[in-house]
């Protein structure tokens, strides 16, 4: 479909630059981090940072802005809502009262539903740069590396990170499944035009197609790991070892110190 094509979520973007060179779970901290941060603190100001931060990670990655902005647009109508909610459902104490005018309180619905928009739309971009930066099997075995500690009580990591990577993994060819499944119909003479409700039927007869392409790729992928003796957990060797570099102790350092001041500055409420 035109707008799950603009989904790059899932998809590795080779390139040579110094973000793809970081160890993937130093980009995997760094995302939970930022993450936790945008969570922990709804300022504009450290918005702001955190957008100019992510466009120089963007930069330095080597992979074109508009490839990775691509994400946002099918979450349009998702931003808008989120807008249109905080302008109709905000309330200020004070308006009851008459201190505060109508308008100033759809002024600052509004600017609440912009930030959280913006926060939104920060989360989908660090996914995003996330999977484009790191191949589907290095998130694995970063994955397994920073689950190890869980082993202790019991939780197979080695399973839970594998479907983890095949759900990530399989998006970008569900995606063009559901575009071809969308094709096939259209040469039959179904229409996807129209109003909301029109658009929503016409999207039904591409379920239970889509359902079944999922299911057979399912069982051909297990038939085939199967086939080679696919065996996880302590056993299975990596051809590739992990290793940490002085620059992603720099990475890491840095991200957890922007943890700590946003959690200062959240204690202290200073901004």
């Amino acid at each position: 479909m035109p707008i799950l094509n603009d989904i790059t979520l899932g998809q590795y973007y080779p390139a040579e630059s110094s973000i793809h060179q970081l160890d993937p779970r130093t980009k995997l901290l760094v995302t939970f981090i930022c993450m936790t941060i945008m969570l922990i603190i709804g300022h504009p100001f450290a918005l702001l940072v955190l957008s100019l931060g992510l466009y120089a990670i963007i930069k330095s990655s080597n992979i074109p802005p508009a490839f990775v902005l691509r994400n946002l647009k099918p979450f349009l109508w998702l931003f808008v809502l989120t807008i249109l909610i905080h302008i109709i459902f905000s309330e200020d104490p004070q308006s009851l009262n008459g201190d505060h005018t109508p308008l100033y309180v759809i002024r600052q619905g509004l600017f609440r539903g912009i930030t959280y928009s913006l926060r939104l739309c920060l989360l989908i971009l660090f996914a995003a740069i996330l999977t484009l930066t790191t191949s589907p099997i290095e998130i694995t075995d970063a994955l397994e590396k920073l689950l190890t500690p869980m082993k202790k009580i019991g939780l197979p990591v080695h399973d839970v990170t594998m479907m983890i990577t095949l759900s990530l993994r399989f998006i970008p060819t569900l995606i063009l499944e559901a575009d071809k499944l969308r094709k096939a119909q259209i040469s039959r003479g179904m229409k996807f035009k129209g109003n909301l409700m029109k658009r929503v039927h016409s999207i039904i007869p591409l379920l239970l197609p889509l359902f079944m392409s999922v299911f057979r790729r399912a069982d051909e992928l297990a038939m085939a790991m199967d086939a080679r003796c696919y065996t996880g957990g302590e056993e299975r060797t990596r051809f590739k070892q992990l290793e940490f570099k002085s620059s992603d102790y720099i990475v890491i350092s840095s991200a957890v110190a922007l943890l700590l001041i946003a959690v200062l500055i959240r204690f202290f409420n200073i901004v």
